[in-house]
């Protein structure tokens, strides 16, 4: 898949393509519904698939204190979308000049001028453009003036509801795991690579695995039962903390701490990825760092205990 960040990296031969617009987080069986629409087009008009999206998202831009969490980080949405078959994306940087951009400028220089889209998929509630002017209604008169078409992305259902972005989001606050991998079409999983932490855990026989979220917000909290892929020794079962440390630092920096049971390679700098299963608890603040070290004991008993029993 090729990658195109920003307005000024595309090239002559970028002109020609089908496409999309959207945030696409998660990318969930509904996003992957609309692609499969998308390359069904693609390979009718024998042109490239291409999804355009923002970093950050536009709400993590105007209102960063009500941005909803992410549920994945960009690195994790490129690796989803290689493996759908997608031909390209298209990166827009989500600042103010863009914000500022009128609804027609953007249609002009980005579908235009830049892409040359062919074909262009969006919901029918999809809004763009300085102060969000533009919509579905004037993207079909663009596109009929410039030999373009226009189609609205149809409701994707599991167990009769919709499925989408904030649906899963409020399934994972739930910790419903199973219907949040019915939406998604896989199961959820936060990735990273292993960082060096301050090694407190290895003190009380709990050696962590750290991995900075690289999110503004979490869409999970708490303490969870996990299982660990991506190392050679094949999935490994753990306990995992999603959280500030309150006890031992209180930040306000959110990390995933995963502990792997009977494992002891250093694996500093591997890429992981940790699979949810169930959630144990919320993270509270213990008075004393020994309290904190009998409860994070019982916390990995529950947690074998839930693993024998599946």
């Amino acid at each position: 898949m090729q990658i195109i960040r920003g307005l000024h990296n595309i090239r002559a031969e970028h002109f020609g393509c089908v496409a999309t617009i959207g945030n696409f987080d998660g990318v969930h069986l509904g996003h992957q519904a609309v692609f499969r629409h998308l390359q069904e087009q693609a390979e009718r008009l024998q042109q490239p698939s291409t999804i355009i999206t923002f970093e950050p998202q536009p709400l993590e831009f105007f209102c960063p204190e009500r941005a909803p969490a992410r549920l994945t980080r960009f690195r994790e949405k490129v690796q989803v979308l290689r493996k759908i078959g997608i031909d390209r994306m298209m990166i827009l940087e989500f600042n103010a000049r863009l914000a500022k951009m009128s609804a027609r400028q953007f249609v002009q220089d980005l579908l235009i001028d830049g892409l040359g889209v062919r074909f262009l998929y969006v919901g029918d509630d999809f809004r763009f453009g300085q102060q969000r002017q533009g919509d579905y209604a004037l993207l079909q008169e663009i596109g009929g003036a410039n030999n373009f078409e226009v189609a609205n992305l149809h409701t994707f259902e599991v167990e009769a509801d919709r499925v989408s972005s904030t649906r899963i989001r409020e399934q994972l606050v739930e910790a419903d795991f199973s219907t949040a991998a019915q939406c998604l079409g896989r199961p959820y999983q936060i990735c990273g690579r292993v960082v060096h932490g301050d090694a407190r855990g290895r003190t009380i026989g709990f050696p962590t695995a750290n991995i900075n979220l690289h999110r503004q917000v979490s869409p999970l909290r708490g303490i969870y039962v996990v299982k660990v892929h991506g190392l050679p020794e094949g999935p490994i079962d753990g306990v995992a903390n999603i959280g500030t440390r309150p006890t031992i630092t209180g930040s306000s920096h959110c990390l995933l701490e995963v502990h792997l049971f009977d494992f002891t390679r250093s694996i500093y700098g591997e890429h992981i990825e940790v699979e949810f299963l169930h959630k144990l608890r919320d993270e509270v603040r213990f008075k004393s760092f020994d309290k904190l070290k009998r409860q994070i004991e019982r916390d990995a008993q529950q947690a074998r205990e839930f693993l024998r029993n599946q």
